[in-house]
C-alpha cells in the first residue's frame, strides 16, 4: 500500500472547478413554451403497460407529458430523431451540462455531432424533492438501463423484460426492423421518476423508492421531431430490486399536445452544432 503524503489533506481541501460552465448556452425561452402549453390541445396518447416499453412520435413544437397514473412506477425514457436514428439522445452530455439529475428548464442533448436540445423540460411535479440525505435526486442521467447482459453477469439468468429489452422490442414493432437492428439503437436512457445517487463511502449507484405519486408528471417540449420509447420498469418504483416479476408495476401514461396556431412565433427549430468537423486533419 502507498504511503499516505503529509500534504494529503491540503491535495483533498482544493476546490473543485466546473467543467462545462453554461453562462454561454443559449436558454430556452420557457415562458413562451408555457404561454403555447396553455392553449395546447391533446392530439395522442400512450398507455405503457408494467413490465413493457411503447414508442410515440412528437412533432417538432408540440408538447408530450410522462404520467404516473396508477400507483408508484418508474420510466427508462429513449429519444430520437424521427427523421433520422442515428441522432439519439446523449445521457452523458447532458449530465455533463445539468447535472446528475434534470428538472425544470433543463434539456435533452442529442448525440455528437449533432449536439443539438432534442427536448426541454417545462413542467417538473417532483421538484420539490431536491436532493435527500443520502444524496439522492429524481429524474437521473446517470444510469444505463436494467439489461439482460448484467443480469447474465451478477445472477446467471437471462431476464426478457428488462429496460434494455423493452425498449428493443417497442422499436422493433413500431418501426417494422428486426430486433437485432432495433437493439443497436437503444441508449442510455433519462430514468423517469427514478430515485438514485451515488453512495458516499463507497461511490456505487443506488436507487430507492421514487416519490412518485399518480398524477405527478414530467412534461417536455419537443424541439426536433421525435420518437420516443418509454419503458414502464419491471422494478416498480425500484425500492428494492429493477428487473423482477414480483415488484408491484403499474402502467405510465404519455400524452401528446399540440399548440394553437402562432402560439410559438418567433420560435425555430435548434440546428445542428456549428463545429466545421474537421477535428484537425489536414
Amino acid at each position: 500500500m502507498n504511503d499516505i503524503p503529509d500534504d494529503a489533506e491540503a491535495r483533498r481541501a482544493i476546490a473543485p472547478v466546473i467543467c462545462y460552465p453554461t453562462e454561454t448556452v443559449p436558454k430556452p425561452d420557457l415562458a413562451l413554451y408555457i404561454a403555447a402549453r396553455a392553449g395546447a390541445v391533446s392530439t395522442g396518447e400512450v398507455l405503457v403497460p408494467p413490465r413493457d416499453a411503447r414508442c410515440f412520435r412528437v412533432p417538432a413544437g408540440h408538447f408530450f407529458r410522462i404520467s404516473s397514473v396508477e400507483g408508484p412506477q418508474v420510466g427508462d425514457l429513449n429519444l430520437w430523431n424521427a427523421n433520422d436514428l442515428s441522432e439519439r439522445f446523449y445521457s452523458g452530455k447532458t449530465r455533463a451540462l445539468h447535472g446528475t439529475h434534470v428538472s425544470t428548464g433543463d434539456r435533452l442533448w442529442s448525440s455528437f455531432p449533432h449536439m443539438r436540445p432534442m427536448a426541454t423540460i417545462i413542467e417538473d411535479t417532483l421538484d420539490w424533492y431536491g436532493i435527500d440525505q443520502f444524496g439522492g435526486s429524481v429524474h437521473d442521467v446517470i444510469g444505463t438501463r436494467c439489461d439482460p447482459y448484467t443480469g447474465v453477469l451478477l445472477s446467471g439468468n437471462s431476464y426478457h423484460h428488462c429496460c434494455h429489452s423493452n425498449l428493443t422490442r417497442s422499436l422493433s414493432a413500431f418501426l417494422d426492423m428486426p430486433p437485432e437492428v432495433a437493439e443497436t439503437h437503444v441508449h442510455d436512457v433519462l430514468n423517469v421518476f427514478m430515485c438514485t445517487g451515488f453512495t458516499r463511502d463507497t461511490g456505487q449507484y443506488f436507487m430507492k423508492a421514487s416519490p412518485v405519486r399518480p398524477g405527478d408528471y414530467l412534461e417536455f417540449f419537443a424541439e426536433i421531431d421525435l420518437i420516443g420509447s418509454l419503458s414502464a420498469c419491471p422494478g416498480g418504483d425500484c425500492s428494492a430490486e429493477h428487473s423482477s416479476d414480483t415488484a408491484a408495476c403499474h402502467p405510465l401514461h404519455v400524452e401528446i399536445f399540440a399548440p394553437a396556431a402562432n402560439d410559438l412565433a418567433g420560435w425555430e427549430q435548434p440546428a445542428p452544432s456549428a463545429y466545421e468537423g474537421g477535428h484537425g486533419i489536414s
